[in-house]
């Protein structure tokens, strides 16, 4: 992989758009932002959808898990993409080609063309990819993990933004006398032309590495060649993608259905279920920032295996969080766990993706598609809890706990620096100056 750290940024400025690296980083988490925003935009709408539809629990189910079950295979080529036309061309044709069947799910009418879409819809969530490998070029690594934190935990709060402005979007459509039926399929008309705004912007104002596209710099020439599928012998490339799995996988599931959670077992209505459900996702705005920049430090002062640790920490309490949050009897009690296992959640995925770039900085598109793909996983196999006929989302959520503890194990006892590779994957923290 080309990179020149003489260009890559020291500090951080979340309000700056000067320079390169900036622009890119602000037009890059916007990008997954709007592509977490149509990825999910079905979701609070789906006491309607379900209603409409005639959709069983199984049905529904199944829809979270194509929702989901593509991403996975798309993660996975979209790396590989990133390394070879680089993260700008990658952007701009995965928007164009995205935004169809998002445009297009107002056409479903019945529970099989409504899961196509779905699936269809799925292949948007690949842009988180794009954004990490991005982000990871701009930024040195003593900031690479705030920075890749931000750009992931702003993206991400398109779920929470969806969540409570979709609901929004569809009442003012019904107000213009348009029937619940129509509604759901005019709003998605929505997050399909900010796509295409996006991919406007993405094309026009960002590039590939701070010194230009890898058309221009002979990236493609140097280094398109052959594969290094060798990487995924490294036992440390797994551990993460069980960790992503338990939570991202748990965050895209609960943006599913946190919604037809709250609706049924207590009886809110669609938009206030939305306005809650989004609380989850608008915690993105600094919590999986703060899992990041909490990396970098660790990182700066214990290393790789600082960075491991933090990650096992965060796991354990999240699913602590989930069982407690499985158990509330009331609204207040669900909204208060709901909150504290969101932190540690969101801090997982910031502290997960606060070691990828240093696992093998020879392959890091690769490295980010199969961990990324690993959330996706997650969130695929979660699905199939929640649509069984005789386990409860209670349960389902209780199960989901215990497998985060036994994940944060895993974890814990990985060892995440090796020393007969130091050169590949050793980063010297204490060699650049922290911001």
């Amino acid at each position: 992989m080309f990179t020149n750290a003489q260009h890559q940024l020291t500090k951080l400025n979340v309000f700056s758009a000067k320079g390169i690296q900036m622009r890119t980083f602000q037009i890059t988490w916007l990008m997954f932002f709007v592509c977490f925003f149509g990825w999910f935009g079905l979701a609070p709408l789906m006491p309607t959808i379900r209603v409409e539809l005639g959709l069983t629990k199984a049905q529904v189910g199944n829809t979270i898990i194509a929702s989901v079950a593509s991403t996975i295979f798309f993660r996975l080529i979209v790396g590989r993409l990133c390394d070879t036309w680089g993260p700008r061309k990658t952007a701009v044709r995965l928007l164009l080609v995205g935004s169809l069947p998002v445009f297009l799910v107002g056409l479903a009418h019945d529970y099989t063309t409504f899961l196509l879409f779905r699936l269809a819809i799925g292949m948007i969530g690949a842009s988180f990819v794009i954004t990490q490998y991005h982000t990871s070029m701009m930024f040195a690594p003593n900031i690479k993990g705030t920075a890749n934190a931000v750009t992931g935990g702003w993206g991400n709060l398109g779920g929470g933004v969806t969540n409570m402005v979709m609901p929004l979007i569809f009442a003012a459509i019904v107000g213009f006398g348009y029937t619940k039926a129509e509604a759901w399929r005019y709003a998605m008309i929505v997050p399909g032309t900010m796509m295409l705004v996006i991919a406007f912007l993405y094309w026009k104002y960002t590039k590939d590495t701070p010194l230009g596209n890898f058309d221009e710099i002979g990236h493609v020439k140097t280094a398109s060649a052959k594969t290094d599928w060798s990487v995924l012998a490294d036992w440390r490339i797994w551990a993460l993608t069980l960790a992503y799995a338990m939570c991202f996988g748990m965050e895209i599931t609960f943006d599913n259905v946190a919604s037809l959670h709250f609706v049924d077992n207590f009886h809110l209505s669609q938009s206030n279920a939305g306005f809650w459900a989004g609380i989850f996702g608008m915690m993105n705005i600094f919590a999986r920032a703060l899992g990041g920049f909490a990396s970098d430090k660790v990182g700066f002062k214990f290393g790789m295996k600082g960075k491991g640790l933090l990650l096992a920490g965060m796991l354990l309490l999240e699913g602590l969080g989930l069982l407690l949050f499985a158990q509330a009897g009331s609204l207040v009690v669900a909204i208060i766990t709901m909150l504290t296992f969101a932190l540690f959640l969101k801090m997982s995925n910031g502290a997960t993706y606060g070691i990828v770039p240093f696992i093998n900085t020879k392959n890091v598109g690769m490295v980010s598609g199969v961990v990324g793909a690993g959330g996706n996983l997650g969130g695929m196999l979660f699905g199939f809890l929640f649509k069984s006929e005789t386990i409860t989302y209670v349960q389902a959520f209780t199960y989901i706990g215990f497998a985060v503890i036994a994940v944060a194990l895993i974890v814990l006892v990985t060892r995440f620096y090796k020393t007969e590779n130091v050169e590949e994957t050793d980063i010297d923290f204490s060699a650049v100056k922290v911001a």
